[in-house]
């Protein structure tokens, strides 16, 4: 495990994200003694799911998207859900924060759906980086190098397939902040 003290993140979410996606990152930095923030659309708690459609937990909201300031983290995380993924991608501050963390040169996390946001805010243009399969063809529209690998680090870009990736997802994220 890395030491990631005074370490922070910002995770960015909406309702119906998946559930692994958010909550074993956000649990796996702290314990690594990361401080995690968790930002969303609003304050209220945000929905997670397992496998898209069936609801578990609630999870509490730290801020919200306009109260993140990227210039104050180390890394940004973006957890999938095709409903969570589908909803933030067109949200113009949530695109705005990933510009920054791209241009900022900071560790970006995105997995599964996640990089559908990545496509909206036309960050995608000759990256190499993988998604959940169904989004291959958004990701070689977009300009994109689509590759089916557990995790892809391009740059200050990680991304992942799908829950199944966490594990190298969690420490490729632990990497670039050490």
């Amino acid at each position: 495990m890395s030491d990631l003290n005074g370490k922070k993140v910002a995770i960015i979410a909406t309702d119906f994200f998946e559930e692994a996606e958010l909550v074993k990152p956000r649990d796996a930095l702290r314990a690594a003694g990361a401080e995690v923030k968790v930002y969303s659309t609003g304050t209220d708690p945000i929905q997670a799911v397992e496998g898209d459609t069936t609801p578990t937990q609630k999870v509490d909201v730290d801020g919200t998207l306009d109260e993140l300031d990227v210039g104050s983290v180390d890394a940004v995380v973006v957890p999938g859900g095709t409903i969570n993924a589908d909803h933030i991608r067109v949200e113009e501050r949530a695109q705005d924060i990933v510009r920054q963390a791209m241009a900022d040169e900071l560790p970006l996390a995105v997995i599964c759906h996640g990089p559908w946001l990545l496509v909206s805010a036309g960050l995608v243009q000759g990256r190499r980086l993988t998604s959940y399969p169904s989004l291959a063809d958004d990701v070689r529209n977009a300009g994109g190098t689509w590759v089916d690998e557990e995790v892809v680090v391009d740059g200050n870009l990680i991304t992942s397939r799908n829950p199944d990736d966490l594990p190298a997802f969690i420490q490729a994220i632990e990497d670039a902040l050490s």
